[in-house]
């Protein structure tokens, strides 16, 4: 029997991650949710006959069952006040108790497994007052399985009850779903894992540092026994003291406080500095893909401060000088500059994850990074442009470096400065059953959800004429079957008359998706003989339109994508 005031037995050391598992809800950390239904559920009798507990790896989906199984057969009736620790409840929590099965699915897959279950639910408990049945990892389990075990699941006997784990909840067949009272066991925050291993740490009688405790905290990203496992090694590795630098060393990471360093060089424009900078975490044994990472953690922080001030400062995980100059980045540095850098940095975390020298593709992600800091925005960049659209190239200036002003936020895009006319948009029709245009059917088939009738119509219909109750039509080739038919019903159904649909020789317009096509190419051509367009295509070679689009969001003017090469402005 092990003692669990030292962590010895007989055989030898326990892992904290088993040593300290909870043993009754209180002990049960970040999920107040589930505690609060069972404890109602508990209190007016409504016991479900099974859970379907989900959520990411080590965040206490099988210790949770196991609560419930013990809560269960608690001597007291069904609750979740587990007081005493009684002999079933010991056998429980351990796993050796007869009338508790647990029962690992990716081991056991088949639907023999199942019907085994199916054979013995109904016989009735040995010791217990109720037989419970843990199934691990549920969505391995093959189609025939779950198609055996449903008819027992929804109607099983009342001494049994199922207590299913999962962590790819979105494979467990919806029939199995439907069945269960479901639980999603949500990840928990950096800021409540290192309390939570601050106070373990405690009661092993070793001293942890508040900044190795953080590291470990966000290295365990929400979950409970990956953070534990850390922490036993960071114990192993310290000779019994928990230290930020031997937590650095040991996870290939970074200080924060040489993050920002990095950072500030980056957003600076200076890649000299930011590749020496880079050069010294390596030499020290940082990981390149984790110093990327890091830097677009730090990224996605600034962001969080500039537009949600308050609730980023709540963050429990994040240092004092984190938060002190993440708040001055976040007043200095513009949202175009900081999506730029994120989108950049996700892009170069995917190199160094592939490449087969990860320093250097950490290196040019750094460079790449740096020389974008400066870049003009894409409303800077037409402003610019507009303001002398005759002029050479070499006019549009490199704006000053992105840490010495705010970058302007975004009030209009490049498609202010581009002026082809586009056709103006059709209004939406109102929500009427009076039909009197083609474009009224289609628009009156987006209303009703009928996603299928909207696209073969748009494909396949070259209308011809078209009033209330009557249109006359042509079809393209590859029309599906029975669409007249199908078309005349609906729109009986929609406007409450009876419809005339008839097919003719004439050609009618075109199909509306040719139409937009049509528009689009057109579009595109006056696009790039803008001349406002054409200074900035100039002043950035490689650079090319791909894509021209109604900016609904501010004025119904086009909207001009670009797309920049690797290749610096000269």
């Amino acid at each position: 029997m092990a003692d669990n005031s030292t962590g010895t037995n007989a055989v030898g050391y326990r892992v904290l991650a088993r040593k300290y598992r909870p043993k009754d809800f209180s002990a049960l950390i970040g999920q107040d949710a589930l505690v609060r239904t069972l404890t109602n559920a508990f209190a007016t009798g409504r016991v479900a006959q099974a859970y379907m507990l989900t959520g990411v790896r080590g965040i206490g989906k099988t210790t949770t069952a196991r609560l419930i199984a013990r809560a269960l057969n608690y001597p007291a009736g069904p609750t979740v006040e587990l007081a005493e620790m009684t002999a079933q409840c010991e056998a429980i929590l351990e796993s050796r108790h007869i009338d508790v099965i647990e029962m690992d699915a990716a081991s056991n897959t088949g639907v023999d497994n199942m019907r085994e279950i199916i054979d013995s639910v109904r016989y009735g408990p040995v010791e217990a007052r109720t037989k419970v049945y843990i199934i691990d990892e549920v969505h391995m389990l093959s189609k025939s399985a779950f198609n055996a075990l449903l008819k027992t699941l929804e109607e099983p006997p009342p001494h049994v009850k199922f207590i299913f784990a999962t962590t790819e909840i979105r494979k467990v067949p919806v029939t199995i779903l439907s069945r269960c009272q479901r639980f999603d066991l949500k990840r928990l925050d950096a800021g409540l894992l290192m309390q939570h291993y601050g106070k373990i740490a405690a009661l092993e009688g070793v001293g942890a540092e508040d900044e190795a405790l953080r590291m470990i905290a966000r290295a365990a990203e929400g979950s409970v026994r990956d953070g534990l496992s850390l922490l036993d090694q960071a114990i192993a590795y310290g000779d019994g003291a928990v230290k930020a630098d031997d937590v650095a060393a040991m996870l290939g990471i970074v200080d924060r406080a040489h993050i920002i360093d990095l950072f500030n060089h980056v957003m600076a424009g200076d890649p000299a500095s930011a590749l020496a900078h880079i050069e010294k975490q390596f030499d020290g044994g940082a990981d390149p893909q984790v110093v990327l990472e890091d830097l677009a953690d730090f990224v996605h922080w600034i962001t969080r401060l500039k537009l949600a001030r308050a609730s980023a400062l709540m963050d429990g995980a994040r240092t004092e000088t984190e938060k002190n100059r993440g708040v001055e980045f976040a007043d200095k540095l513009g949202m175009a500059s900081l999506a730029r850098a994120w989108q950049m940095l996700l892009k170069g975390i995917g190199e160094v994850s592939q490449a087969s020298n990860p320093h250097a593709a950490a290196e040019m992600a750094v460079i790449r990074l740096s020389h974008a800091a400066d870049m003009p925005s894409g409303e800077e960049l037409a402003r610019m442009a507009s303001q002398a659209p005759t002029a050479a190239p070499t006019s549009i200036r490199p704006l000053p470096q992105s840490l010495n002003r705010a970058a302007p936020e975004t009030q209009g895009n490049l498609a202010a400065a581009v002026s082809p006319q586009l056709p103006t948009p059709e209004p939406p029709i109102a929500h009427s059953t009076t039909l009197a245009t083609f474009l009224d059917i289609v628009k009156e088939a987006e209303r009703k959800r009928d996603i299928k009738l909207k696209a073969e119509l748009e494909r396949f219909v070259r209308p011809v004429r078209v009033s209330p109750g009557k249109i006359e039509l042509a079809l393209e080739p590859g029309t599906p079957e029975g669409f007249v038919g199908e078309l005349k019903r609906k729109l009986d159904a929609w406007t409450g008359q009876r419809w005339l649909v008839s097919l003719v020789r004439e050609q009618g317009d075109e199909p509306l998706t040719k139409q937009k096509q049509a528009r689009k190419a057109s579009s595109l051509d006056e696009a790039k003989a803008d001349p406002v367009v054409q200074a900035v295509l100039k002043a950035f070679p490689g650079a090319a339109i791909t894509n021209v689009k109604d900016a609904q969001i501010f004025e119904p003017q086009p909207e001009v994508t670009i797309e920049e090469t690797d290749e610096e402005p000269r």
